[in-house]
């Protein structure tokens, strides 16, 4: 593997949205979650994903309780017209309260939220906007309204949903344009391409699988060394000592499939997924985090790796037999 910079396909995101490299980039890790983190590689890691034709990067106002959108303020303030910055409302979560998890889509909450990643970030328009999670005890169009309030204003450029079901989807499209949804995605996670997936076709809707290395465990056998104190991994299901050795077992099984062309499991599914988009007519962009440069120009050359019907069968396969939920 060498880490030569190439030329990346792009994506056009929604319909009427702008090209985009055919990857982007979790930037979630450079701030919480994971452990602890070194800035300054971080920053290189920006840089790099862009050199390679990285262009969408991704954060969400509760990453690092906003540290993450500041975090990225100077990347984006010096790179403002070569990239998209997609970030998230949704979790009630912040500085004063860390622990609370409950989800807010009213529509005041969004004008607040939307106002505090606005200044977080440094930016006058916020390009993809999500919303993080959904509160089914609000009706979706109060929020979506909302929404696309921000877009008539100029705050927001495109709206995005993540992790919602293929009802869902519908519904906020026939309110208005939704450019992209995020979703779970990986040869581990695969339950938006039996209703999701379709649907997002047929609307022109651009998928973008979060996750799509298993939060990191496809990324190969050297997986389990780590996760080290702190990391919230440790919390999954998916990730308790048996499910992980159960698990483990088939990241070897992607692992053999890599080694005989010559590339990583990482590499190997991210390609899957690109294949799989192509069987389903969907547009994807997946943004697999990370942290370090090496990994990112690893990922990064998955993007013009094509694989075989036989590698793709004896990849769908796996899906089955992995232990524990996904989060």
């Amino acid at each position: 593997m060498t880490s030569e910079a190439t030329t990346m396909k792009q994506v056009q995101l929604g319909r009427d949205g702008p090209m985009i490299g055919a990857q982007g980039l979790g930037c979630m890790g450079m701030s919480e979650f994971y452990g602890a983190t070194d800035e300054v590689e971080s920053r290189a890691t920006l840089e790099r994903a862009l050199e390679l034709g990285v262009t969408m990067f991704d954060t969400a106002d509760m990453y690092g309780l906003g540290a993450n959108e500041e975090f990225l303020a100077p990347f984006v303030a010096a790179n403002r017209d070569q990239i998209v910055i997609a970030t998230k409302f949704g979790y009630a979560r912040t500085p004063e309260n860390p622990n609370d998890w409950s989800v807010d889509n009213r529509p005041e909450f969004i004008r607040e939220a939307v106002d505090r990643s606005l200044k977080r970030l440094g930016v006058d328009v916020i390009d993809l906007y999500y919303m993080h999670r959904r509160d089914k005890n609000l009706p979706l169009e109060d929020s979506i309204a909302a929404m696309a309030d921000l877009v008539r204003t100029g705050k927001v450029k495109w709206l995005g949903l993540s992790a919602v079901d293929a009802d869902e989807l519908r519904e906020a499209q026939a309110i208005h344009p939704i450019a992209a949804v995020q979703s779970e995605w990986s040869i581990f996670t695969r339950d938006i391409e039996k209703d999701v997936v379709p649907v997002a076709a047929e609307l022109g809707v651009t998928i973008v699988p979060y996750s799509p290395l298993g939060r990191g465990m496809l990324t190969g056998s050297e997986f389990s060394r780590s996760i080290v104190e702190g990391d919230a991994r440790q919390n999954f299901p998916r990730f308790s000592a048996t499910n992980r050795e159960a698990n483990m077992k088939l990241v070897a099984k992607i692992e053999e499939i890599g080694a005989a062309r010559r590339l990583s499991a990482a590499q190997i599914a991210l390609a899957w997924l690109y294949a799989k988009s192509l069987v389903l007519g969907v547009k994807t962009v997946p943004i697999p985090g990370t942290r370090k440069r090496h990994r990112l120009e690893e990922n990064a050359q998955a993007t013009s790796v094509s694989l075989g019907q036989h590698d793709i069968e004896a990849l769908d396969s796996i899906a089955s037999a992995v232990q524990g939920i996904a989060v």
